[in-house]
């Protein structure tokens, strides 16, 4: 049988490090080989190589025409960021190649687009995928095919102006119990940036007036909110991802935090220039009072992939900005900490009638949340990053692999 003569078929992509699947960028060049290995001599038309990449949605809602009919609307998009094709083997003249026993390395290089690309992103109704698929024509025989994925990062530096800037805000509240006023609550919250990298503690300032005759309890929770776009139609999907919870604080009295810390865990960086899905973040300080509904007030936050720099220091090289990141990708938590609480206990009452009424529901997301910051990092858990200049005594290294499919 001529299947019996392909004893291997695979693809390797050239990578720094032997036990580490290369992380790539817009403008960097992707490279590798293709492999085969054949039992017995074999006759070749062709071996071609397809690389593609797409951002894409899909979900479906089930819609009423009426008492007794009822039908589902299916909502779907798609973004291509990539789309090359390269020939790596077949006869100038239209013949058949002829290829001996053995194994056979074909090397195939191609530049990813200069223009922004978006980070790879696996969500419940959407990814944003890249991949090298390979075809292999030979005479009288079934087109042999072979798919492998590859993880692009966007660099987001957070040592810019804009998302060095801190982040402030006010808001006020009367407490009402029935039709009876019971006096105000009012929250002033600050944090020194926008822009954070997970493993980084949050210090949150903040302070928290209490005039009315009950005793009420503050709390600050980081959001993630994916959302995904089709047809002019949104579906978001929000999940709480840390949690912070203060002392309760008496009936007219005042709690004030000097720099309370919530600490960001191992979450995706923020995806905002993709058209048809966003991951967007939030600290969220709250005030729980007894028989009314909650005081939020929300502060803007952005997953970067590029950690603080201490003195300022700058570096331009795509590498050694990956190099930082990886360090403490393979770095492991070694406590198990307090799963946080479904984000429909942390919304205000009139959020929740909001996203009722937009046929949102809130769902949890811990499945999707492990697996959003790359494709191939989905089991592991992070601790902060180390300090710019120190170096993990002790690294250890992730025995992982892309996805790779052969049919």
């Amino acid at each position: 049988m001529i299947f019996d003569k392909l004893k291997k078929f695979d693809i390797v992509f050239d990578s720094p490090e032997m036990d580490c699947p290369p992380v790539f960028s817009s403008g960097d060049v992707v490279s590798g080989k293709v492999v085969l290995d054949l039992s017995t001599e074999s006759k070749v038309d062709s071996l071609k190589l397809h690389a593609e990449g797409f951002a894409k949605v899909h979900w479906t809602e089930s819609r009423s025409a009426g008492s007794s009919t009822a039908y589902t609307q299916n909502y779907s998009d798609e973004v291509e960021y990539l789309n090359r094709r390269e020939v790596l083997l077949q006869a100038d003249n239209g013949e058949l190649t002829v290829l001996p026993a053995g194994r056979h390395e074909y090397p195939f290089s191609f530049q990813l687009p200069e223009e922004t690309l978006v980070t790879s992103f696996e969500g419940k109704h959407g990814s944003i995928r890249y991949w090298v698929k390979v075809k292999l024509h030979r005479p009288w025989a079934t087109v042999k095919k072979i798919k492998k994925e590859f993880t692009v990062i966007e660099p987001i530096d957070i040592n810019t102006p804009s998302l060095l800037a801190s982040q402030a805000g006010t808001k006020e509240k009367m407490a009402r119990i029935w039709y009876r006023n019971c006096g105000q609550v009012s929250i002033t919250a600050k944090i020194d940036r926008k822009g954070y990298t997970p493993g980084e503690v949050i210090p949150v300032f903040a302070e928290f007036d209490n005039s009315t005759s009950r005793s009420v309890m503050p709390k600050a929770f980081i959001t993630q909110t994916q959302t995904f776009i089709a047809r002019g139609t949104m579906k978001q999907k929000r999940a709480v991802v840390a949690t912070l919870c203060g002392d309760i604080v008496g009936a007219n009295r005042r709690e004030t935090w000097h720099g309370r810390a919530i600490k960001i865990p191992p979450v995706g960086p923020s995806i905002l220039q993709c058209r048809i899905i966003k991951v967007e973040y939030m600290l969220r300080v709250c005030v729980d009072v007894p028989g009314t509904s909650k005081l939020s007030l929300e502060l803007p936050l952005v997953m970067g992939t590029i950690p603080l720099h201490p003195f300022g220091s700058r570096t331009s090289s795509v590498s050694s900005q990956y190099s930082v990141n990886m360090e403490w990708l393979r770095m492991a938590i070694p406590e198990q900490p307090e799963p946080p609480p479904d984000y429909s206990s942390v919304v205000t009452d009139e959020e929740a009638v909001q996203n009722s009424t937009a046929g949102q529901p809130e769902e949890d997301l811990s499945g999707v949340l492990q697996r959003s910051l790359m494709a191939y990092v989905q089991e592991f858990r992070l601790r902060p990053p180390p300090v710019y200049s120190e170096v993990d005594p002790n690294p250890q290294p992730i025995n992982m692999r892309p996805r790779c499919m052969t049919y």
